[in-house]
């Protein structure tokens, strides 16, 4: 029975098999002929953005640096003799003049030393006199051969020897009037005084390690900033030039600074720059360097945070791009969208610098002519196809623009007091 079953069903299989088989041929044939059939898609329309035309612009690239004011001249007043301090005869915080009277100390030993010293050198005059008349008449004595040559040469000399007693006393005389004038505590420059240390009734002694007070000259006064090594060597360039342009020594030039205060007022005066105080601090590759300004009305205070604007003598050509043109890739550098051929957008890394006003300096990587995306630059990628709406027009120049703050060396002190720059967009 199982046999007849078993054979029976072997065509029905393969009836079913062979019809499963034309009914999936005919469902490919039938997709095949759909697809050839059906119209093909446009390709994708082009993207419409507005780019420039890079071109170099005049510019005055002037430094704008983070710095503190300090003293011109620092002088502490210490006493020179030990004593009881009678009075003070100044006012804390008003200014002096050099030479005038601080402090007196009581004179009343130094007095009598000195009178001592006085009486000493008269002493050794009158021996030096007595022992000169003496030598006077042993000279000729040896002429007639009354005394001998040798008591002659012990005459001469004691005489000498008494000269010798006068200088001693003379030069103890002068040290004591030396003391006798330190009683009397003279400012050593003229400026600001700041508050005493010590009042009538304090014992001092001779060069001691507290100073009595403070005097500070407050005009001109010292403006210390923070710049890399870079960046002053190629201001040092720039002057060079300038110097060779003008037919003078770049040794005898100066660069103008001007100083913006803590509330962003700027201040009246003028200051010039001395490269004399440079060197560089090697923890953090920057150089301190010192512009001297001067403090007329004394607004300015040793210590106050200043930003000090180095004025540039000449305009030089540099690329600006605005600063919503500047990407940033995956390793955090400047990279700019541009139009290149066949209308295809070109990723490439630049190096910028200063910021002045709402554009950057583009140092390296941009040639003039070339063609620089500033809108619409989250709806393309390298490769992909633009359309320049904005006609490609080189950017205008806005006046004369003024050099912004350049970013501050890692592990500068100043770091934190600079402007925060507009985020940068990043690109993955």
């Amino acid at each position: 029975m199982e046999s007849i079953m078993t054979s029976s069903s072997k065509p029905f299989f393969a009836a079913r098999a062979a019809l499963v088989a034309l009914a999936t041929s005919l469902l490919l044939t039938a997709c095949q002929e759909a697809e050839s059939q059906a119209p093909t898609a446009p390709p994708p329309r082009p993207v419409a953005v507005e780019a420039i035309v890079v071109a170099p612009q005049p510019v005055q690239l002037d430094l704008e640096l983070p710095g503190r004011t300090a003293a011109y001249r620092v002088a502490e007043v210490r006493p020179q003799v030990s004593g009881i301090v009678q009075k003070r005869v100044f006012d804390e915080g008003s200014e002096v003049q050099a030479g005038q009277l601080l402090y007196q100390i009581d004179p009343a030993t130094y007095q009598a030393t000195l009178a001592s010293a006085e009486a000493a050198l008269a002493k050794s005059e009158a021996m030096e006199y007595s022992a000169r008349l003496r030598a006077d008449r042993y000279q000729n004595l040896a002429k007639t051969r009354a005394v001998s040559d040798q008591e002659q040469i012990d005459i001469e000399a004691q005489w000498k020897q008494s000269l010798a007693e006068v200088a001693i006393s003379r030069a103890a005389l002068q040290h004591a009037r030396i003391n006798l004038d330190y009683t009397r505590v003279t400012a050593p420059i003229s400026g600001r005084i700041g508050k005493t240390q010590v009042s009538e009734g304090a014992l001092v002694t001779a060069q001691q390690a507290t100073a009595l007070a403070t005097i500070q000259q407050l005009d001109p006064l010292y403006v210390d900033v923070s710049q890399s090594a870079n960046e002053l060597l190629q201001l040092k360039r720039q002057l060079a030039v300038g110097a060779a342009a003008g037919g003078s020594d770049s040794r005898q030039l100066q660069t103008e600074v001007r100083l913006l205060l803590d509330d962003n007022s700027l201040y009246s005066e003028t200051g010039l720059l001395e490269f004399s105080e440079a060197t560089v601090d090697q923890s953090t590759g920057t150089v301190t360097i010192r512009a001297v300004i001067a403090n007329p009305r004394l607004e300015l205070l040793p210590g106050m945070f200043v930003r000090a604007r180095l004025l540039s003598s000449r305009e030089q050509e540099a690329i600006l791009v605005p600063q919503a043109s500047i990407l940033r890739n995956n390793r955090g550098q400047a990279m700019v969208m541009l139009v290149g051929p066949e209308s295809k957008v070109e990723a490439r890394v630049v190096e910028t610098g200063r910021n002045i006003g709402d554009k950057v300096v583009v140092q390296e990587g941009l040639v003039a002519g070339e063609q620089l995306i500033v809108a619409g630059l989250q709806k393309i990628r390298p490769g992909a196809v633009v359309e320049v709406s904005g006609g490609g027009k080189p950017p205008a120049a806005a006046g004369p623009p003024t050099a912004g703050p350049p970013a501050a060396a890692a592990g500068s002190p100043a770091a934190a007091d600079q402007k925060t720059a507009p985020t940068s967009k990043k690109v993955e």
